[in-house]
């Protein structure tokens, strides 16, 4: 395979060790950071972020082995060549423009060229010359060896982008929920007091800042006043101090009603730390996104600045579903009661949720996250490979605004959005496994295996003692048949011997 540059063969030993050395130190010391980092989490019981490294850890592995088939195969995609035409067709770049441009370095090429077979060298200076040079003419290589390089640092960049911001938003959005403990602590104390316990208490529903700041009334105008309503508020105050009282009574009422001292708060943020599990990976269908938005990256279609909008409207979307289930769960109080007796309290429901599903506003928040990921990652990695000025940046009209979008899109996934389904989520008819401790979790997962088994042995033992029941009641009608066919031949002997001897008597 013929290549730019010098092998092996002719590189300083020195050089390779150095080279070597300094990968081999720092993959060493990412390893140690990354284990290290799991020590720590292990010791401090978070089991759920301890899962998240591993995730990491899986993405890095996978990265690894994307990196080492590309290197193995570049070789060979390069040998691949195809009509000339094709290359001509779906490019990024203006075609016109990119064949000035190619005349000019053809021509420092073959200067460079020159020089250096005058020189007794004979190596060509670029790699993409040598897989021309493999193919016939009237045909180009598939993909340049520069080209799979280029490739390859931006599914690196790519993926360390999407575990960056993911992280990120993350740690700010824990940190908007964080602050939320001072109500979580607050409600806890009125519980402890004993007096307030035994006052028998009234609620008018109507005068409760609850169904105030939600309910609009009944009607089509008031439903679509409520739409509007939510939209704009997840934009100030997406959930305040009524929100979320009302919300944890009403989770604590609907899952577990016998320990009214429950810590929903500490719940919500088990159950956050969770689903980052989930959210820092690269589903399958998340890399088809990526060969779907590289695809469409042609000159002029200007795929990047319309593909931002897409995180922009489902965040948007997202936040308003969520802003609106809480507005139903107050409407679905205040239509049904004027006052109740103790406080006012919500019906968890599946029901208020797309399809149903709840977990599904989890995979819309991946969806999002991973696409302003790329969003950020495609700009970083033209910076840094073509420059700010390439033909693929686009024009500064269309690279502001995608810039603007993804920042909000990151700032406001934190801010609003991330906080809303931590707490909206729990609004379904059921509870997540994160509503036990550690302990307790692994505990029951235990009970459960080994209930398991023994219905397994129960069900064996049954099914064998049912076989030898058979086989024993097989084997006693089988003797008593033998018995019966015994008894029957000795009656029949015994009436033949008898015919023969009346007769001899009857004669005597």
């Amino acid at each position: 395979m013929a290549e730019g540059g010098t092998t092996l063969e002719q590189t300083p030993t020195w050089v390779v060790a150095v080279v070597c050395s300094v990968i081999v130190i720092i993959s060493l010391t990412v390893e140690r950071l990354l284990h290290h980092l799991g020590k720590i989490l292990k010791k401090k019981n978070q089991k759920p972020l301890f899962e998240a490294l591993q995730k990491i850890k899986e993405e890095l592995m996978l990265l690894g082995f994307i990196s080492l088939l590309l290197t193995v195969c570049q070789g060979l995609i390069s040998k691949i060549c195809m009509p000339e035409h094709l290359s001509r067709k779906w490019l990024p770049c203006d075609p016109e423009k990119d064949d000035k441009d190619t005349k000019t370095a053809a021509h420092f090429q073959a200067f460079f060229s020159a020089f250096s077979t005058h020189h007794g060298t004979g190596r060509r200076l670029l790699a993409d010359a040598a897989s021309e040079g493999n193919c016939p003419k009237g045909k180009v290589p598939l993909l340049s060896t520069t080209a799979l390089h280029h490739l390859h640092i931006f599914i690196f960049v790519l993926a360390v982008a999407h575990v960056t911001f993911c992280a990120l938003t993350i740690l700010f959005g824990g940190a908007k929920i964080r602050q939320w403990k001072q109500w979580e602590d607050s409600v806890a104390n009125e519980e402890f007091d004993a007096e307030e316990v035994l006052k028998t208490k009234f609620t008018h529903v109507h005068e409760h800042d609850f169904i105030k700041s939600r309910f609009r009334g009944v009607g089509k105008s008031h439903r679509l006043s409520g739409w509007m309503h939510s939209f704009f508020k997840q934009f100030y105050g997406s959930v305040n101090k009524s929100d979320y009282t009302t919300m944890r009574l009403g989770f604590i009422m609907n899952h577990c009603r016998g320990n009214p001292q429950f810590n929903f708060h500490r719940y919500m943020m088990r159950a956050l730390e969770a689903d980052f599990k989930k959210v820092v990976g690269i589903s399958w269908y998340l890399w088809v996104f990526v060969v779907v938005f590289l695809l469409l990256n042609v000159h002029n279609w200007h795929a990047y600045f319309w593909i931002s909008f897409i995180p922009f409207i489902l965040l948007l979307a997202v936040g308003t579903k969520l802003e609106h289930i809480i507005t139903q769960l107050a409407h679905e109080v205040a239509e049904k009661h004027v006052a109740i007796e103790g406080d006012l309290y919500v019906k968890p429901s599946d029901d208020h949720f797309w399809f149903r599903k709840p977990r599904l506003v989890l995979v819309l928040i991946h969806i999002i996250l991973f696409q302003n990921s790329f969003e950020i990652a495609v700009f970083l990695w033209i910076c840094v490979q073509y420059k700010f000025h390439s033909c693929i940046m686009g024009p500064y009209g269309y690279i502001i605004p995608r810039l603007i979008i993804g920042l909000f899109v990151q700032f406001f996934c934190s801010y609003s959005t991330l906080p809303l389904y931590a707490i909206v989520t729990q609004m379904g008819s059921s509870f997540k496994k994160s509503i036990f401790d550690e302990h307790i979790q692994e505990g029951l997962v235990g009970w459960a295996k080994q209930a398991k088994k023994n219905m397994g042995l129960r069900k064996a033992a049954a099914k064998g003692s049912n076989q030898v029941v058979h086989k024993d009641d097989s084997s006693a009608s089988i003797q008593m048949t033998n018995a019966q066919s015994e008894q029957n031949s000795a009656i029949d002997q015994d009436g033949n011997n008898a015919s023969e001897i009346v007769p001899d008597t009857a004669h005597k």
